[in-house]
């Protein structure tokens, strides 16, 4: 299995972390004027909020409206309520997607085409969306970074922004001149996407009008100039000195954060950034922090909530997870603003009657820290991880009990308690397993950490309060201190003398943040799936197929790359390979007959439902579709596998006089054919292994698996090899006779030669495969899949967009070459097809393919 997925999932889980830990300092920082801030918002003036909240609805018109001029510049004509409801639900889910921003542009297509627009219309409408929201922020940001540097009101971090603003400029620019040009960089896309060239052809013959474009420009700076507004009415509401330059900076800056954030929609940076720059523009921290959250609140919360709304008229699966993972996200925000906050004294003196002081501090911690977890867990809800669900459950109870026992807050209680009983009704909807090496790897690290940090902290606070920290410090002391700051609480109490004392408090910070993120991570991630299927499941399969098997692809399923799902109560099994959130199956079930492999398919998606996987099945032959109609699966045409009659075959005919011709060169250039029966031995295999090397140079290629073999020594051993060799017994060619399960059915795998091979060495071997297989009684040689070949005419979109690529992509060319050399032998030609669940997932198949053949 590819590993680059988790990989991914890794660096935006870190880049989370940060922004958190900068949001994290960032409260800290601030905790003592959080009082104050309270008070601002409170009493911010009502005439501002509501020119706030009709702004907000300008906001999402002007959205809904941005997505019309879209469309409009493709050529096509949608409603703007229409539009308007397909922003509220993409910005609601892009809080929860990783990348949310561009992620969401492929979800909730079915209402706009409804209207009769393509699904292709409207993927190319969105990028025209999304490419045109990031140039309208470039637009305003270029000519307000320059006056406010001219003012002298920009630092190195601002004139850095800008860098970055200019670069991505460059680079869209760069690109899109490429593309157009069909340039390096297009070259270089095609080459590691080939699927993508349609694509680009299809988009680039799109009749665009540069008018409609510009229009679509206009709306989207329209939409940067509101989100401007609402920071200058949120100055405005608290009565702060007003600055547009502040409000034009701040927002710029708050939208790259925004458009680099991995997670929530950049929930903590972009507080944290807009904070510090409008601190830099004279503003107090508590007028900046104040007017920073009111900006958000009609920014974020209250389309946040509209989208909310707009889920109403049709409960569905996502909404049955969205919500959850949205009141857990808005938990852990109570949490951690409730921790921070003063608390009521009345309240504070009634329950020291009853508990002590001590303890209320440590639920008031537990609360802070429980909120933290929270924002993070919220991310993971939505991809459906039960462990997620259980930490969210754990959780909700630790707030419950924490908001009690800190400050009798029965209003943030309750607030626990709903989400608790809503945890609970949604349970079924959390089905994913995770990992369970993971999880343990992740208990233990945590657990080993946390005890070094404490010795170590504890240890340290003792021996050096007397020369870095003010006071004297006792065992309980120092014990006290250490979880405090493991935990990132920290102590108003504790103050270091110098430099030293401030980096061992820090060093304590770190250890602490690093231990419970991986603890997290481990908790949350994902089932990470074993590479390859054991020697055991390996064997029963060899042992399935003895009875069952039926198909040339059949040997394939059974090498080390796959792995093997065996359903219950069948005798049956699936090949398959994961990459990302996709299981490709390698052909169809082994079965011993087509109810068995619908139940054996069907037991496969349930599996795959429960771990968060979807299925793919590749070359799936015409005749076994209907083992995938009952699941509700699409097809998609995909290529077609040749195969010779050889009770009919001859040389003989005008038609075979080229095989003719090539065949009698060779031969009297003194060239012979070898058949090595298993056990080959080892000096053959030697020889075979330098041509097979020379041929991956030459064709500057990479071995390749999933549905064909790549030189394995062990597996060529036991293989008949037929070679081709000249006078002085060099090899220059060889091929590799395979297990073929389908009746009177004979095949190969590797065909290679080396670079000074004669032309027709492929003919010749062949022709030598083909009187092998008579002679041992086979009556049909199968020559391999073409893909992409024998497409007629097709009426839909995907249809057409293949027989442009088969037609017209350079990069494909191979294809269409293969097919004309293997049409030599007169095949008989079956189709092939792909099954997938539904039409977005066609967006991932190129890649997703890539990856699994992937050695």
């Amino acid at each position: 299995m590819n590993s680059s997925p988790n990989g991914k999932l890794i660096v935006q889980f870190l880049l989370t972390v940060v922004f958190f830990g900068m949001g994290i300092w960032f409260l800290r920082h601030e905790k003592a004027e959080l009082s104050d801030v309270k008070t601002a918002l409170v009493t911010a003036h009502w005439f501002w909020v509501v020119a706030g909240l009709l702004v907000t609805i300008a906001y999402l018109i002007l959205q809904g409206l941005l997505y019309v001029t879209c469309f409009h510049a493709i050529g096509t004509r949608v409603r703007l309520i229409d539009t308007i409801n397909l922003f509220l639900k993409r910005n609601f889910i892009s809080v929860f997607l990783p990348a949310g921003g561009v992620s969401s542009l492929a979800f909730f297509t079915g209402r706009i085409e409804s209207k009769g627009i393509s699904k292709n219309q409207i993927h190319y409408a969105s990028s025209i969306y999304a490419f045109i929201g990031i140039v309208s922020v470039i637009v305003v940001a270029i000519p307000a970074f320059v006056i406010a540097f001219m003012e002298g009101k920009t630092g190195s971090a601002e004139i850095t922004e800008l860098l970055v603003l200019i670069g991505i400029t460059i680079l869209i620019g760069v690109l899109l001149v490429s593309l157009y040009k069909k340039g390096r960089i297009y070259s270089l896309l095609i080459r590691r996407f080939p699927a993508v060239e349609a694509t680009i052809e299809d988009i680039l013959q799109l009749n665009i009008s540069s008018g409609r474009l510009l229009l679509t420009l206009v709306v989207s700076i329209f939409i940067e100039f509101a989100g401007i507004a609402h920071v200058f009415i949120a100055m405005k509401a608290l009565n702060a000195d007003p600055s547009m330059m502040a409000a034009v900076m701040a927002y710029i800056i708050s939208v790259v954060f925004l458009i680099i954030s991995p997670f929530l929609r950049g929930l903590g940076a972009v507080e944290v950034s807009m904070s510090i720059i409008l601190v830099r523009f004279g503003f107090s921290n508590v007028t900046a922090l104040s007017v920073t959250l009111l900006y958000r609140f009609f920014e974020f919360w209250l389309p946040l909530f509209a989208g909310i709304i707009s889920f109403v008229s049709k409960i569905n699966k996502l909404l049955m997870r969205t919500i959850p993972a949205l009141a857990i996200l808005l938990l852990g925000l109570i949490n951690i603003i409730s921790a921070i906050t003063p608390a009521i004294h009345w309240r504070i003196e009634t329950l020291k009657e009853y508990i002590m002081l001590d303890a209320i501090h440590a639920s008031n911690f537990f609360v802070l820290i429980a909120g933290f977890f929270l924002l993070v867990t919220a991310a993971f809800m939505m991809k459906g991880l039960r462990s997620a669900w259980w930490m969210a459950l754990l959780l909700s109870i630790v707030s419950l009990v924490g908001h009690i026992t800190k400050a009798i807050d029965y209003e943030e209680a309750s607030v626990a308690f709903i989400i608790i009983i809503l945890l609970l009704f949604t349970r079924k909807e959390y089905y994913v397993k995770n990992n369970p090496r993971l999880r343990n790897l992740g208990l233990q690290t945590a657990l080993i950490s946390a005890a070094v940090i404490f010795i170590y902290g504890t240890v340290g606070f003792y021996l050096l309060h007397q020369k870095h920290f003010n006071g004297d410090l006792s065992i309980a002391d120092s014990i006290r201190y250490t979880f405090a700051n493991y935990f990132l609480i920290g102590s108003n109490e504790l103050v270091p003398m110098d430099k030293f004392g401030h980096d061992f408090i820090l060093s304590i910070n770190a250890g602490g943040l690093l231990s419970i993120a991986f603890l997290v991570y481990c908790l949350v991630l994902p089932y990470v799936y074993k590479e390859n299927a054991s020697e055991e499941d390996i064997a029963k399969a060899k042992v399935l197929l003895g009875k069952h098997g039926k198909s040339a692809l059949d040997y394939f399923k059974i090498l080390p790359d796959k792995l093997i799902f065996f359903p219950e109560g069948i005798e049956a099994f699936i090949a398959y390979r994961v990459t990302g959130n996709y299981a490709v199956v390698l052909e169809n079930p082994v079965a011993a007959n087509e109810n068995d492999a619908i139940k054996c398919a069907k037991q496969f998606d349930r599996y795959c439902y429960e771990n968060g996987l979807k299925s793919i099945y590749y070359r799936v032959p015409v005749e076994s579709l209907g083992i995938f109609s009952g699941c509700g699966k699409k097809n998609m045409f995909i290529g077609q596998e040749a195969v010779v009659n050889l009770d009919k075959f001859s040389l003989e005919g005008t038609s075979r006089k080229s095989i003719r011709n090539a065949i009698n060169k060779i031969r009297d250039k003194g060239y012979r054919v070898q058949i090595h029966q298993p056990p080959v031995k080892d000096g053959i295999l030697q020889k075979i292994k330098s041509v097979s090397d020379e041929w991956l140079e030459l064709t500057e290629r990479k071995e390749i698996i999933f549905s064909q073999g790549s030189f394995e020594w062990k597996e060529l051993k036991g293989q008949t090899i037929i070679t081709v060799e000249n006078s002085e017994e060099k090899v220059i060619a060889f091929l590799n006779v395979i297990p073929d399960y389908a009746p009177n059915e004979g095949t190969y795998d590797l065909l290679r030669k080396t670079a000074d091979a004669p032309n027709g060495i492929m003919d010749f071997i062949l022709i030598e495969l083909i009187n092998y297989l008579k002679s041992n009684g086979i009556h049909y040689l199968n020559l391999g899949f073409a893909p992409l070949s024998g497409l007629n005419e097709g009426q839909t979109i995907k249809d057409k967009s293949i027989r442009f690529a088969y037609e017209k992509i350079r990069a494909l060319a191979q294809y269409k070459g293969l097919r004309e050399y293997k049409d030599k032998f007169e095949p008989v030609w079956q189709n092939r097809y792909l099954v997938y669940d539904n039409d977005y997932d066609l967006i991932q198949v190129p890649v997703v393919l890539s990856r699994v053949i992937q050695k």
